[in-house]
């Protein structure tokens, strides 16, 4: 039954979503914008989306391992700061890459 309500939720924001896009596809043909600029901002959105998720992966790793390690040696902040820091650096890329493939509208 579980696995029923999902699928029927699933289709309804299906159903949702795409009477939400065709509006959005009417405005910004009378705005004269086409497909091809809703794929680019699509692009700098997965940019930004794929590299969060991948830092927030990387940091519940390092952060976890970071805790048992200050538990035991108090002196290894600095280190584990900077192991901490690291991944950031992932997602400031992902912000230029999005910052250069948002240029390329209009």
């Amino acid at each position: 039954m579980k696995k029923f309500a999902k699928i029927i939720g699933l289709v309804a924001l299906i159903a949702l979503l795409g009477m939400g896009l065709a509006q959005e596809a009417e405005v910004a043909a009378e705005a004269g914008r086409s497909l091809g600029d809703g794929l680019v901002a699509l692009a700098a959105a997965l940019a930004i989306g794929v590299g969060a998720i991948a830092v927030a992966i990387a940091q519940a790793a390092i952060g976890s391992a970071g805790a048992g390690t200050l538990a035991e040696k108090p002196e290894a902040f600095g280190q584990i700061l900077i192991y901490l820091v690291i991944p950031e650096t992932l997602i400031i890329f992902a912000f230029v890459i999005a910052f250069f493939i948002n240029n390329q509208i209009g």
